[in-house]
């Protein structure tokens, strides 16, 4: 039979508890613990708790936003990825979002159509641009072009 070794913790270290096989399709949210691995195809946002390892296969998908604190990517994600810790991103991963990382791999061949944007750092603002007084350029509007 299946026994689990009581003493061994199984938080952090990349077990795979879950599987989801590559002919399972589940539309809805999906909030795990532990580690899951997915073949399949899910349909919605991916939750982990603070000691979940996140695998997509390489003929897996999601479409979804994924959050959790170790991602693994080798397949294709449509959505963004909030990953506290770290992501890999393997040769064959497709990425349609943004990577919001602490620590980031990534393997040649791996494509991206989003941003990275490092996770400790906050979302930068613009400077609003100044209101034109209307005796300073006659009553017109001016152009500014950026350098």
């Amino acid at each position: 039979m299946l026994r689990r070794d009581k003493k061994r913790p199984s938080g952090g270290t990349g077990d795979v508890e879950t599987l989801i096989g590559p002919r399972v399709k589940i539309t809805g949210d999906i909030a795990f613990s532990g580690g899951l691995y997915v073949e399949g195809t899910v349909q919605g946002s991916v939750v982990a708790d603070e000691d979940g390892v996140l695998t997509l296969s390489e003929n897996g998908r999601i479409e979804g936003e994924v959050r959790a604190p170790h991602v693994i990517i080798s397949g294709q994600l449509v959505g963004d990825i909030h990953a506290s810790e770290r992501v890999q991103l393997n040769g064959s991963a497709r990425v349609q979002g943004n990577i919001y990382y602490k620590t980031v791999e990534m393997q040649a061949g791996a494509m991206i159509t989003g941003g990275l944007i490092h996770a400790d750092q906050p979302p930068r603002q613009l400077p609003r641009p100044e209101a034109v007084k209307d005796g300073e350029t006659g009553g017109k509007s001016r152009k500014v072009e950026a350098a």
